[in-house]
């Protein structure tokens, strides 16, 4: 008997994605040059609305709400890019959940239920769009504009600009573009800081921000040792060393996997392997972990600014104390829990607190591995759901039967252990990236390695395609 509730739900997708905004797929083959120039114009729409401020709002706020969290939305304060990717990155994870929970029913291999799943995620997106424009615009930016009618004109331009990276991403994605939009945008950001904290002239309280123009500066008044450390958090040749091996590693490690020999039951003689990757679960849960600080951060803030501003209620001292003139707006705990679950930063902060950065590593290495063993579950890279995939790809694995049980069995092998070596790597290498001040932060390192072994790997995939498109038939991509 059909779920009345499930037929509900797709009878008002289809009513609903009727009216919203789509990008329509090329008609033609579009070449891979043609792709490069609809990404650069995509990235470019992306730097110059990060580079636009809000119009009508008259000073900066206080407090940085999202400081912890913009390396991941690729936000930029005070501009059309305030919100960044962040709606459509919280919407598209709550569905990936809803899906990967089975909570909702869709046959991926069906076209019309993988048409009904995007659409929903983009009904979801523009939901969320619209509630986080309206919570921002009105409690944090309405307090900062001249008139209360200049409000709904703030949440205007914060709506607007998300749907347009929505419509970015998607034209991306739908074949006009190379990779994703997102990850682009994740990835261009992250750069963006990196490049700031190396070549940036802008002047500071010992010479200049970056830190090639500090070591001319340094060398020219005869202090070209003040570059290896510097205070503050400022870029160091330190830093720059271990942002550098940070990334080699990463790199390296990005290139481990396990892999098991498969054949095709479809195509006579075609033997393939499927990779299982040491990092199974890939960055999503430094993702989730650190949105997770950012919003016991934010809550603690919020709980801080209300009911404790002085720092003197003993009960929230426990909770979270804060400094009431934060430098750069950069809501930063100065005791209490929160103090310790947040990084150092800086090898001065590390050096005066040596147990708060251990205590960092520690809890975050674990809270990584909890939401990767979770993730596997949820996201539907489980070995039951593996086996079912390999098998429904029309692929069997030599020498065993070809059942789920089977193929199960032999995945159980692997996926389990790599799951939690997998937390516990990502978790440290993000941690320690953390403590030792690694330009764009260490998950900021992780999203970016990341995102250029996947471009690596699609612009291999779109060489495949265009040059040998026999072979891209076979592999199913034609």
């Amino acid at each position: 008997m059909p779920d009345k509730s499930e037929g509900f739900f797709r009878r008002t997708i289809k009513a609903v994605s009727v009216y919203v905004p789509q990008v329509p797929k090329p008609k033609k083959k579009i070449s891979l040059t043609e792709k490069f120039v609809w990404t650069g114009i995509a990235l470019l729409a992306y730097l110059v609305m990060g580079q636009i401020p809000l119009y009508g709002v008259t000073n900066d706020p206080k407090f940085d709400f999202l400081a912890f969290a913009r390396v991941i939305f690729a936000a930029q304060q005070g501009t059309l890019m305030e919100l960044g990717i962040g709606p459509i990155v919280t919407a598209g994870l709550l569905m990936q959940l809803l899906k990967g929970s089975d909570l909702i029913k869709m046959d991926f291999k069906n076209p019309d239920d993988r048409s009904l799943f995007t659409s929903a995620t983009k009904i979801v997106t523009i939901i969320v769009i619209v509630a986080e424009g309206t919570l921002y615009g009105s409690s944090v930016y309405g307090p900062l504009v001249a008139s209360p009618k200049i409000i709904p004109i703030v949440i205007a331009e914060l709506v607007s600009a998300s749907v347009i990276v929505m419509l970015l991403d998607e034209m991306v994605q739908k074949g006009w573009g190379v990779g994703s939009g997102l990850s682009l945008f994740i990835m261009a950001g992250i750069a963006q800081t990196i490049l700031w904290s190396i070549f940036s002239p802008v002047p500071a309280s010992d010479g200049p921000v970056g830190i090639l123009p500090f070591v001319v500066d340094s060398a020219q008044n005869g202090h070209g040792g003040d570059a290896i450390f510097r205070t503050g958090q400022l870029p160091s040749l330190f830093a720059l060393g271990i942002t550098v091996a940070i990334i080699l590693v990463l790199v390296y490690i990005e290139g481990i996997h396990v892999d098991i020999p498969i054949v095709s039951t479809k195509y006579r003689g075609f033997t393939a392997v499927y990779p299982i990757k040491l990092l199974y679960t890939s960055v999503i849960p430094v993702i989730l972990s650190s949105a997770l600080i950012a919003n016991a951060v934010f809550m603690g803030q919020m709980l801080w600014a209300n009911y404790n501003p002085n720092n003197q209620n003993p009960i929230f001292n426990w909770i979270a104390t804060f400094d009431p003139n934060p430098q750069g707006g950069r809501a930063t705990p100065t005791g209490g829990i929160l103090y310790y679950v947040t990084a150092p930063r800086s090898l001065e902060a590390t050096a005066a607190d040596p147990a708060r950065a251990a205590i960092y590593v520690v809890f975050l290495t674990t809270v990584v591995t909890l939401f990767s063993r979770l993730w596997v579950e949820l996201g539907g890279l489980s070995a039951s759901k593996a086996a079912k995939n390999l098998l429904d790809a029309d692929v069997q694995v030599p020498g065993f039967r070809r059942s789920e049980g089977s193929v199960e069995n032999l995945l159980n092998r692997y996926i389990p252990s790599l799951t939690i070596l997998s937390g516990v790597i990502i978790g440290l290498l993000a941690a320690t990236s953390d403590v030792l001040n690694v330009f764009g932060t260490g998950t900021g390192m992780l999203l970016m390695v990341n995102i250029m072994v996947s471009y690596y790997q699609t612009l291999v995939k779109e060489q495949v395609d265009t040059h040998m498109p026999k072979l891209a038939a076979l592999l199913g991509r034609k």
